[in-house]
């Protein structure tokens, strides 16, 4: 069952890691390329400030974003800004989601999120909470993917297992880290042998959310299936 309030507390925390560090940057560092292509440091600490804000207009039932334009050149405007801007705005933004997930609420709604996707209103602070964590990853500054919380790999592991389940693209396949498996793809005996995927829980995650190549795996009846983008 989805704790929202322990969520948000992990959100609170997670993004005060990422904004102490983001904090021992200079504003050279800033303009500097992300691990995400096409992305300097500055998009990413953009686009999270302004990730903040529309789960707060998905919470109180507004669009996520006005467009998808719109989100983009809200990005692009954000990224140059000097690193104590971006900072102001990552804690300000914060604070106002924090703010609207204290607010007294029907937790079980149902809410919209972008492209049509709709899930239940107590899942948002998770997606928050992998926001921060992987785009704190993105970041290169020195978080990696080992450096998450045990608890949100395991959680992530699920939730990217389960959002490629049943993909006509994916393979029926098994993924272990050794102690826990999860499965995801086509469903078991229809085209092709279930592929076994098995690595240590990082480097796992790091393939389902296409930040690393899979090549700390190994893969069992079968190659490693290339998964679609997210």
């Amino acid at each position: 069952m989805i704790d929202h309030a322990h969520d948000l507390a992990s959100v609170r925390d997670a993004t005060e890691r990422l904004l102490s560090a983001v904090g021992k940057l200079d504003n050279a560092s800033v303009t500097q390329p992300s691990r995400l292509p096409g992305w300097s440091r500055g998009h990413v600490l953009a686009h999270l400030a302004r990730n903040a804000d529309a789960l707060v207009n998905v919470l109180e039932g507004r669009p996520m974003y006005v467009s998808g334009e719109a989100r983009d050149t809200d990005i692009e405007r954000d990224a140059p800004r000097a690193l104590d801007v971006q900072l102001a705005d990552l804690r300000e933004s914060a604070a106002r989601f924090q703010e609207s997930g204290a607010a007294p609420a029907d937790w079980s709604r149902t809410v919209e999120l972008r492209n049509g996707v709709t899930d239940s209103a107590s899942r948002v602070p998770f997606r928050r909470w992998v926001e921060v964590e992987l785009h704190h990853v993105d970041l290169g500054i020195g978080y990696e993917l080992e450096d998450l919380p045990a608890e949100f790999t395991e959680r992530e592991i699920d939730f990217l297992a389960d959002r490629f389940a049943g993909h006509p693209d994916v393979p029926a396949t098994r993924v272990t880290d050794g102690t826990r498996a999860w499965r995801t793809g086509r469903k078991p005996g229809g085209q092709g042998p279930e592929v076994t995927v098995t690595g240590p829980p990082a480097d796992l995650l790091g393939w389902l959310a296409g930040r690393r190549d899979g090549s700390a795996l190994t893969s069992a009846g079968g190659p490693l299936p290339a998964l679609p983008p997210l």
